[in-house]
């Protein structure tokens, strides 16, 4: 399987906050809390950083991607 890392539905947690308008602990706190708001493989922690999908935050915040609108 090959993975686009370049593809924008691919976001640093702290920039997917900004662009859903929610707080910038928001993944990691709802990772912490309540694990099954992200579909599994829609969000993962490398080292210190979280990075989540699009599709992820669409599911975890309800809100479809703000870019698309």
């Amino acid at each position: 399987m090959n993975i686009d890392l370049s593809s924008p539905d691919i976001l640093e947690a702290k920039e997917a906050a900004k662009i859903w308008g929610v707080s910038e602990g928001y993944v990691r706190k709802t990772m912490s809390q309540n694990p099954d708001k992200f579909p599994k493989g829609t969000a993962r922690k490398f080292g210190k950083q979280w990075v989540v999908t699009a599709k992820g935050m669409e599911k975890a915040t309800g809100k479809k991607d703000p870019r698309k609108n």
